[in-house]
This record gives structure tokens, C-alpha cells and sequence, in this order.
């Protein structure tokens, strides 16, 4: 923002503005100086334009202030207010430069007190869903064909009167039992559960809506109540939320099943309409007449075509004779043909077999010559190598120690089984070993001097 000073330079001119200048800089330094903040105040001199801008007073005790809302943020307005109103406004700072008046641009409006609740309702809004109560994976889908829906709202409310008139054109076949409880006002929300847990206990009922009509804030607050977002949240039905308007959020709407804009709408999701219904019924018998009668004709064409192909029972017992006899002629001669070749291949066989068979008789009386004559030969043989293992055995009995032995002679061993071959290796008290031709017995000679022969 340029700034202007009116002793900038005693030297140089001094600057020179117009009121419009004045009014549009001022204007821009309340904007940017003041962000957008909640005021609170009373309302005085309210007036509706016909352009649809509102224009009041805002005041309290010791001061006031002029306010404006444009047409395109008072449309959004959850009511109007009215003179005496204890309002809260979210507005802007500002000038209105024709006139060099001050005043705020009003962005939102609510009742007074009303910010509280809006941040009570954000508290138990982040707890419930912070427990899950919000989650998708736990809505329960409305069933397509209801035959009984209870409905939970004040039976004196007009919500009430646009449901029924809504079911009843739409499905006038649907039972509705009517749970009445008060929708506003103090005891409301324990109410409005006890009634919710009530239509839940009745196994008779499909579907549930809890709906109530517009209003503020406060008006809608019996459903921002814990205990009735719990005991939606436990219901045994699937529940469908038609509180207030479509731009009306309440803690109900994100705990049922499905929330509706409206009671009316509420209704209409709720029922599918009978008409829909019917239609749907009479199109679907169409497509089923089509489909069975081209399955007829399918049927009867291929029942033609296969009573073309159909041949009659003698018939058919004659051709299959008639193939079975050609097959066993072919039976027979594939058994008999490869016989009568075998028994002509075996007859050659002992044809060539008795040309070439050797002369055997001859053959046999030579073997049986050569026979005996290796058998006297062996005879012979044996004879001769008997005798001369009768006389090896008389040489071999001559030299056999223990004969000698049994002459009287003796073989004398040292101790480690050494013989004793010389008489020099003899000496006195020596310990020597005797064998005779009886035994063998250790034996100590003490000799005197010279060995004495033995």
C-alpha cells in the first residue's frame, strides 16, 4: 500500500489526494490489518434487500457497527435473523468508500452460543470416529425388497406426514409401524435412543429411518447426542438418517447405514417404488418368454435333425448282423491263415532239418572204442602211480625220525627250542631239552669237566 505524508519535503509540493484515493487506501489497510474473525453482537435495523443482501447493525452495550451480507453467503444462512437476535458473525473489516463508512462483511451467521456447540459437536464427531463407528466395513446394506420399515420421529412432525405420503405412493405394499418420540428439546436424544432400540427389538422390522425436518443447529442437536449415535451404531437394522436439510450434518447421518438429504428422500431410499417394481417384473417375464421361446425353437429343430438321423430298430439290429458277420469272417481267416503258413514254415523246417541231420552210428561206435580204451588206459595209469606211492611211502618211513628215536636215540634242544647239533655247544649246568620216541621231557644235566658222550 503506498503511504502519503503531508511534510514529506517543505521543499516540494506537497502531495494532493482525492477522497476516493483516501477512502480506497484506508480501505485496504483495514483488510489487510484485520484478518477474518467472529464477532458477537446483537442485531439492529435489519433490512432485506430485494437484491437479497442483508444489511443490519451489529451492537452491544457500549458500541456498535454496520454489517453487510451479500445475497451469495446469506443464502447459505441456517436462518434469518430477526431484530434482538443474539448473533455471532465471521466477517472481514472493511469501508464502504462512497461513503467512507466502516463496516464488516459478513461471511457466516449463527446463533449466539452456538460456537460452542459446533465444537462440542466436532469433539464427539473425531471421538465416535477415532472408535470406528464410522467405518464403512461396518455399514449394513439396505436391503432391495423391505416388507416392513419402522420409523422413529415425533408423529406430530410434518418429516413424518412426507414419509408416508411418500412410502404410500411408492410402495403402498410396505407395512410402517411408527415408534413416536420427541425430536427436540430436553430428554429428546434418551428418547429417540429408547425408541431406536425399541424397533431394533421387533424381529418383524427390515429397515429403520430416523428422520426429523430442518432447523438449526440447536433444533437438530437431540441427534448430535452420544447415546443416540451409539444406539444406532448397535442397532440390529440397517438405519437410514433423514435429518434437517441436505447442507444439515449431524452425528446421526455418519453413524447410520446411509444418511438421505431429506425425510422425503429418506423414504424414497428406503422403498424401492412399486412401479419399479411391476416393471422390472413385466420386463424380466418378456425376457424370460423370449428365452424359453427360442429355446423351444432351438429344441425343435434339433429334435428335426435328429429324427432325420434316427433308423428304426430292425434296421439297425440287420446292419449291425450283418457287420458282425463280416467281422468274424475276418476273425477267422486273420486265426487261420497265420496258422496254415506256420505249419507250412515247420515243414520246410524238418525238411532242411533231415538234410542236414549228421550220421551219427559210426560216430558213436568210434566213442564208444575210444571210451573203453582210455578206460583201460586210466586202469593202467592208476595202477602204475599206486606202486610208485607204495614205495615212496617205504622210502619216506625210513627216514623218519621218530624211527630213530625208537632205536634209542635222543634229540637234544637248548631251552629256547634251539638243537643242539655239536657236543661243543654242551656245558656244565646247562639246562637242556630231551626229546625220546615217547615223550619229550626237560631234563638238567650237571656235568663235571668235560661233557661225557652220550
Amino acid at each position: 500500500m503506498a503511504s502519503y505524508s503531508l511534510f514529506d519535503n517543505p521543499a516540494k509540493t506537497e502531495p494532493v489526494i482525492t477522497v476516493s484515493a483516501l477512502n480506497q487506501a484506508v480501505a485496504r489497510l483495514l483488510e489487510q490489518n484485520f484478518p477474518l474473525t467472529w464477532i458477537s453482537g446483537e442485531i439492529s435495523n435489519f433490512t432485506r434487500a430485494a437484491s437479497g443482501h442483508w444489511y443490519f447493525t451489529l451492537k452491544d452495550q457500549d458500541a456498535q457497527v454496520r454489517a453487510v451480507m451479500f445475497r451469495g453467503r446469506a443464502q447459505y444462512a441456517s436462518f434469518t435473523p430477526r431484530e434482538g437476535d443474539k448473533v455471532e458473525v465471521r466477517a472481514v473489516v472493511g469501508l464502504y468508500t462512497p461513503r467512507g463508512d466502516y463496516q464488516i462483511n459478513v461471511e457466516a451467521i449463527r446463533r449466539a452460543g452456538l460456537g460452542s456447540l459446533y465444537e462440542t459437536f466436532l469433539r464427539l464427531k473425531a471421538q465416535l470416529e477415532s472408535e470406528g463407528l464410522f467405518d464403512a466395513d461396518k455399514k449394513k446394506n439396505i436391503p432391495i425388497f423391505v416388507k416392513r420399515i419402522a420409523i422413529v420421529t415425533s408423529p406430530n412432525a410434518a418429516a413424518l406426514r412426507d414419509v408416508l405420503t411418500a412410502l404410500k405412493r411408492r410402495a403402498p405394499h410396505v407395512e410402517v409401524c411408527i415408534y413416536p418420540s420427541p425430536v427436540q428439546g430436553e430428554g429428546a436424544a434418551a428418547k429417540i435412543a429408547q425408541a431406536i432400540a425399541t424397533a431394533s427389538a421387533d424381529p418383524r422390522n427390515e429397515l429403520l429411518i430416523v428422520c426429523r425436518g430442518g432447523g438449526s443447529i440447536e433444533d437438530l442437536w437431540a441427534f448430535n447426542e452420544e447415546i443416540v449415535a451409539r444406539t444406532i451404531a448397535h442397532c440390529e437394522i440397517p438405519v437410514i438418517s433423514g435429518v434437517g436439510h441436505e447442507t444439515d450434518f449431524t452425528i446421526a447421518d455418519f453413524v447410520a447405514d446411509l444418511r438421505a438429504p431429506t425425510p422425503t428422500a429418506a423414504a424414497e431410499l428406503a422403498a424401492t417404488a412399486q412401479q419399479d417394481w411391476l416393471a422390472t417384473i413385466e420386463h424380466q417375464g418378456q425376457r424370460l418368454y423370449r428365452l424359453m421361446h427360442r429355446q423351444i425353437q432351438t429344441q425343435t429343430q434339433q429334435l428335426d435333425w435328429t429324427a432325420r438321423r434316427l433308423i428304426s430298430p430292425i434296421a439297425s439290429i440287420a446292419s449291425k448282423r450283418q457287420s458282425l458277420q463280416i467281422s468274424s469272417q475276418h476273425l477267422r481267416h486273420a486265426l487261420q491263415v497265420p496258422a496254415q503258413r506256420g505249419r507250412l514254415r515247420l515243414q520246410q523246417l524238418q525238411q532242411r532239418l533231415q538234410q542236414h541231420k549228421p550220421q551219427t552210428a559210426g560216430l558213436e561206435a568210434q566213442a564208444t572204442g575210444k571210451a573203453d580204451a582210455l578206460k583201460v588206459a586210466m586202469n593202467q595209469l592208476l595202477q602204475q602211480r599206486r606202486l610208485r606211492l607204495d614205495h615212496l611211502k617205504e622210502q619216506l618211513e625210513l627216514l623218519n625220525p621218530q624211527r630213530t628215536l625208537e632205536r634209542g636215540y635222543v634229540i637234544l634242544s637248548q631251552t629256547d627250542g634251539s638243537l643242539i647239533r655239536s657236543g661243543k655247544e654242551l656245558h656244565a649246568d646247562q639246562h637242556l631239552l630231551v626229546r625220546t620216541a615217547l615223550d619229550l621231557n626237560e631234563v638238567q644235566l650237571k656235568q663235571v669237566g668235560k661233557p661225557q658222550k652220550l
